[in-house]
């Protein structure tokens, strides 16, 4: 696409830019000529008219008798009485000594008369060939001034490639950048034009940046990660200690259990965290048996199952069997199971497959249709019901554009909603 607007914009406006050149300068002179011509050739017909007319007057000065040849275009008379004059033909009749131009039977015909000694002399010249001439000339100058057009264009098109062809190739190498991505070769090259050079240093320049801001960004999250998990861990171990001692209330034994839930919790979110921030796999592809994974996400819940008295169907059986990234689908499940356990408080919470495609269902408040399209919003609640950051499906969405799932939803408000998974 970055290609494409670049040849169809900086290569077409090249393009444009030198064919509006050419128009300009070959139209300027074409027009000068094309008006300069009718001149030129009006001062050619008048000129050739005079010097026959000087070769008239000096022939007859030299023989009195002189009778003038009659051509089909140019034709001369001398006139040296009145029933000569009546002899002539009558366009020419009664014309005065000076240059006319008449138009006679369609056709443009030039008249120079002078009178020397009582005696005129008449050259009239028809000008169809010179008319003729004239259009030809006027034609060819049209066909030059578009034939250039078109050539310019062409030439102008086929120059801008050349052109920008350093700027596409250019877009093409950054296209296959990953971010802070230097590894590579620098995308300057010696053979660049200045002015590409230029642009491809800044590029480098902002991949540098770019790196050195991801490096920062991975030393933060590491040491977040490192920090939050050794207390989480701790407390983890703590709870696990605490829970094997026989004498141990039931009601500290609760509280130890609900410890231990929400520290569990809170290493998931982590977990989740860091791969929004990261967007980095969450583990290998492997073999994952459903039924149990579905089981390990539902673990945590089953205190808040048991309390709401909320039926937890499985409807898949023990033997399937999934090629596909387990954290990550342990991650899904336990967003998807949580926020259907909190949002119902009584009737099931589903969990069955069909093929490649895993859906959970609930009988709870359901999803209003104004609230689906910003159902994959950072920090959205569509309801004030149960805990969280409204994070959960953001983080769900995520994993599922990352791996290729489609996660897809139907709800209706009051009577629960369904989310499928369709794996690839």
């Amino acid at each position: 696409m970055f290609k494409l607007k670049i040849e169809r914009g900086l290569r077409l406006r090249v393009a444009l830019t030198l064919a509006t050149f050419c128009i300009f300068i070959v139209g300027a002179l074409g027009i000068s000529l094309y008006f300069a011509s009718d001149n030129f050739e009006a001062a050619h017909i008048e000129q050739v008219i005079r010097i026959e007319m000087d070769h008239l007057v000096q022939r007859y000065r030299k023989h009195s008798d002189f009778i003038p040849q009659i051509g089909s275009h140019l034709r001369s008379y001398v006139i040296r009485n009145i029933d000569e004059e009546l002899r002539l033909p009558a366009y020419l009749r009664g014309l005065n000594a000076r240059y006319h131009r008449i138009y006679h039977d369609a056709e443009d015909i030039h008249v120079l008369v002078r009178s020397v000694d009582d005696v005129k002399f008449f050259v009239a010249y028809r000008i169809a060939l010179h008319n003729q001439r004239l259009n030809e000339l006027r034609f060819l100058i049209l066909f030059s001034l578009f034939s250039v057009v078109a050539i310019a264009f062409t030439v102008g098109y086929l120059l801008a490639g050349l052109l920008v062809k350093q700027v596409t190739d250019l877009a093409e190498r950054v296209k296959l950048l990953a971010p802070g991505d230097i590894k590579g070769k620098a995308l300057t090259r010696p053979e660049m034009d200045e002015e590409v050079a230029h642009l491809a240093r800044a590029l480098d320049d902002y991949q540098s940046r770019i790196k050195r801001l991801l490096q920062r960004e991975q030393e933060f999250t590491a040491n977040v990660s490192h920090e939050l998990r050794t207390p989480i861990t701790t407390i983890l171990t703590s709870c696990e200690l605490l829970l094997v001692e026989r004498d141990l209330p039931d009601k500290v034994h609760y509280r130890v259990n609900m410890i231990e839930a929400a520290a569990t919790r809170m290493g998931e979110q982590l977990q989740a965290l860091l791969f929004l921030a990261r967007e980095q796999a969450l583990g290998t592809l492997e073999s994952v048996a459903l039924t149990e994974c579905i089981y390990d996400a539902a673990d945590p819940l089953c205190i808040e199952i048991y309390r709401k008295k909320l039926v937890f169907e499985v409807t898949i059986a023990p033997e399937v069997v999934l090629v596909l990234n387990r954290q990550a689908l342990y991650t899904v499940l336990v967003n998807l199971l949580r926020n259907a356990v909190q949002y119902t408080e009584n009737g099931f919470v589903r969990v069955e497959s069909q093929g490649s495609r895993l859906s959970i269902s609930d009988s709870g408040i359901g999803i209003e249709p104004a609230f689906l399209p910003l159902l994959y919003e950072r920090f959205f609640r569509g309801s004030a019901l149960g805990e969280g950051l409204g994070i959960g499906l953001v983080i769900v969405k995520r994993i599922c554009e990352y791996y290729g799932w489609i996660i897809e939803v139907e709800s209706v408000p009051g009577h629960g909603s369904t989310f499928h998974i369709t794996f690839p």
